[in-house]
């Protein structure tokens, strides 16, 4: 069996074929960091992290790069608005991502780069398509020559001139072609802004991701994933630039996931309907938040409401009842010499499993076969003699088929140390950012854990309660 995967560059199924043997270069387009996540937001690192999660189950080692776009026009206008330093707003919201995506069982990225500590490669990246006659400066500012990149347009499969047509485009009479995008803004009076050989300025968001991909990850990678939305112009710029540049293919697959519609509304700010992820969090558990994600296919659109997250929980609630009526009998049971059929029974279900998430990460079908081994689980159960190994087997395979989806299904997870200790440095942060209500909503989920903080002249100190 191998991994077949959707990529949306050629819009087939594919046998998954690393570039190198055995490892995953693999990036994902992260957040501008200048308000909390929403719903529509946790998707994409919900979903990545069980991707990267399912490649290192079947054996890859995954280099996992996900990056901050930490200046931009939303949040220097978000610092204007609370009236404080652009760097202090993303900082802040970078924590904020960190504590919530943290709470929703996504692993940290093995790099997680900034916008800002990437400013000298971006300009050397902008200066290379210069010195090639892919860009142009004009009045301080550079742009990208769209047409000149002969492949424009083949992740969203529209022809230059059909995304023309069908693109609200404003005149400006700065750009040789309407077509055309910026790499290199000039600095308006007041905003952050760095030297350059077009003078003060700062980069223009697509370029960001091409510069960061090549700094840590090289010329090609494996995976380029990100939300739907982002297919066009991000992902299909970022194509352009990099390739230009290159002269070889930036990334061999690309993935996308699906949006999120509100009450089978499409989730938009103008519609007033978008929720954020604490809040949710708050309300259901980010647990049930994370499975509920992945009851539905990546690539599928969800639709969110307050009763299919309810459902959600009570699906979950039966997975952790399975386990633990399996947990229970497993002290009254003995070797009883007969369980060759019922551990081959068990072992069936792994490479259902297996087959189910091989095919593009089918986490739906993946969480299906979760719900026939507890199923079977308690069928085996109702037999007068259990033995410990089947019993044994089956719960084994539960917590792995859960590791692999980021789920717990011990009836109370308990925070480790590690967990409590980086909770508690995130809360320090808030506080030192002065975001009192960030701060105090990790402590009361530290409480609801029963973790108690004290607040010392040496620091923050925590005991189990």
């Amino acid at each position: 069996m191998s991994i077949h995967v959707y990529n949306s560059l050629t819009k087939t199924k594919e046998p998954f074929i690393p570039i190198e043997e055995g490892k995953v270069k693999m990036y994902v387009c992260g957040p501008t960091v200048y308000n909390y996540i929403h719903i529509g937001n946790a998707r994409p690192p919900i979903v990545y992290d069980m991707v990267r999660k399912y490649l290192e189950y079947r054996g890859y080692d995954v280099t996992f790069v996900s990056n901050f776009t930490d200046v931009d026009d939303k949040i220097i206008r978000a610092a204007n608005e609370l009236g404080e330093d652009v760097f202090k707003v993303a900082n802040r919201f970078i924590e904020a991502y960190h504590h919530d995506t943290c709470a929703l069982g996504v692993k940290e990225a093995d790099i997680h780069p900034r916008v800002t500590e990437t400013i000298p490669e971006i300009i050397a990246f902008v200066q290379a398509l210069v010195n090639k006659g892919y860009a142009y400066e004009s009045k301080e500012d550079v742009y990208f020559r769209t047409r000149k990149f002969e492949g424009y347009g083949k992740l969203s499969s529209q022809s230059i001139e059909d995304l023309r047509s069908g693109a609200r485009i404003e005149v400006d009479e700065r750009k040789e072609d309407a077509l055309d995008f910026v790499l290199w803004k000039a600095a308006k009076e007041g905003e952050v802004s760095w030297e350059s050989p077009w003078g003060e300025g700062r980069p223009g968001w697509h370029i960001e991701c091409s510069a960061m991909v090549k700094k840590y990850l090289g010329d090609t990678i494996d995976i380029h994933a990100g939300g739907q939305d982002l297919s066009f112009p991000h992902h299909e710029n970022e194509i352009a630039q990099s390739e230009s540049l290159t002269g070889k293919p930036m990334a061999n697959y690309w993935l996308h996931n699906g949006f999120i519609n509100i009450d089978n509304e499409k989730m938009s700010k103008s519609l007033g309907n978008f929720v954020l992820a604490n809040e949710i969090i708050r309300q259901h558990s980010a647990e049930v938040v994370r499975f509920f994600m992945l009851t539905a296919h990546y690539r599928s659109p969800i639709n969110f409401s307050d009763e299919l997250l309810d459902g959600a929980r009570n699906g979950l609630e039966r997975l952790k009842t399975a386990v633990s009526s399996l947990e229970h009998r497993l002290e009254e049971s003995a070797d009883l010499g007969q369980e060759a059929d019922w551990l081959e029974r068990v072992a069936a279900q792994k490479q259902r499993f297996i087959q189910e998430m091989d095919d593009d990460f089918n986490s739906a079908n993946g969480i299906a076969v979760l719900f026939d081994l507890a199923k079977e689980a308690n069928r085996y159960l109702r037999e007068d003699q259990t033995s410990k190994k089947v019993i044994e087997s089956f719960i084994s395979l539960f917590h792995e088929f859960a590791n692999v989806l980021g789920l717990t299904l011990h009836s109370q997870k308990e925070l480790l140390d590690a967990d409590i200790e980086q909770l508690i440095k995130q809360r320090n942060e808030a506080r030192k950012q002065k975001d009192f209500a960030l701060a105090d909503q990790i402590r009361d989920e530290l409480k609801e854990q029963g973790i108690v903080l004290e607040d010392t002249a040496q620091g923050v100190r925590w005991k189990r309660g």
